[in-house]
């Protein structure tokens, strides 16, 4: 398995426009071949900032590269850049592999 995770640090009172980006894009992500899960995590909120985050677990690291090349990634972030003003600075991506896994 291979989980990637974005850590978004959101502007106070843009938490619902944040969520409805999210809530209204049309995931390509179940037809993506390798794709397990996806979630969107809300996280603590700060003076400056609510936390989130999206974890995103693959079958593989080569199933996340694909994706990352492909024209549905692309379609899928493409009106990131029309709300950049409800972000307090770039997306965190961290990528981890799997070492155990009980389930």
């Amino acid at each position: 398995m291979f989980l990637t995770m974005n850590r978004f640090q959101i502007k106070p009172g843009c938490e619902d426009a944040f969520e409805a980006i999210w809530k209204g894009r049309e995931s390509k992500l179940p037809d993506v071949p390798g794709f397990v899960s996806f979630h969107l995590m809300r996280g603590p909120e700060m003076d400056d900032h609510t936390l989130y985050a999206s974890h995103t677990m693959w079958a593989s690291e080569d199933a996340f590269r694909d994706w990352t090349k492909s024209e549905a990634f692309r379609q899928a972030h493409s009106g990131v850049r029309s709300s950049k003003d409800i972000y307090i600075g770039a997306p965190e991506l961290e990528v981890f592999s799997s070492v155990q896994s009980i389930g």
